[in-house]
């Protein structure tokens, strides 16, 4: 249990923390396109990501496979991108036309599940207990990630939703911060700082 309680803690300082900003922006760009309403959506799209990062976590540090750190820190900021972009060409933002975000969640996952293995793999290597240490370092990981959906959910809640109630209600007017501005200003600039990323760690 107290390997557990560690690996949780190590789990969650990993992505509650300034120096997993590439994560971070991967999980605002992954729900920005989404509103507290749809919550469950994005459970489910979280859920997906973890199971994608897990599998190669796992498969990382039983070193079953490898890939070179200079790629894997290259490729995540590229997942960022995609999903910005992929963001960015939507007209509607109901469930049929968001699919796709679970799939990518699912590939994408695994390529950060990389970046997670690059940063634990030698911490568990004398580990005796290293599947359960595993388990609680993901559901450290797990639990890190919904804190930062529901934040950006409760943000957009305020910005979308309740700013317009707000000044509706004491100034009378029609002005209304459309949906769309808020999902194009968090990709727009998840976009830019992201591909900066991919060209400090071009791996060329």
């Amino acid at each position: 249990m107290g390997d557990f309680k560690f690996y949780f803690s190590t789990g969650w300082e990993h992505i509650i923390s300034w120096d997993a900003l590439d994560h971070l922006l991967f999980i605002l760009v992954l729900s920005s396109i989404y509103l507290i309403k749809n919550w469950r959506q994005v459970l489910v799209l979280v859920t997906a990501f973890t199971i994608g990062h897990s599998l190669t976590l796992a498969l990382a540090v039983y070193e079953i496979i490898r890939i070179p750190d200079k790629w894997v820190e290259f490729l995540i900021p590229c997942t960022i991108v995609c999903t910005a972009v992929f963001n960015l060409a939507q007209r509607e933002y109901d469930a049929k036309n968001l699919r796709f975000n679970y799939l990518m969640a699912l590939v994408f996952g695994l390529i950060h599940g990389m970046g997670f293995a690059n940063t634990i793999r030698f911490m568990m290597a004398k580990d005796q207990q290293i599947g359960w240490s595993l388990f609680g370092f993901n559901i450290g990981l797990e639990a890190g990630q919904v804190v930062v959906v529901i934040i950006i959910l409760l943000i957009s809640l305020l910005f979308v939703t309740k700013l317009n109630v707000f000044l509706n209600l004491f100034w009378n007017t029609k002005f209304a911060i459309k949906r769309k501005w808020w999902v194009w200003s968090i990709n727009i600039f998840s976009f830019y700082i992201a591909f900066r990323m991919m060209m400090d760690r071009w791996p060329f």
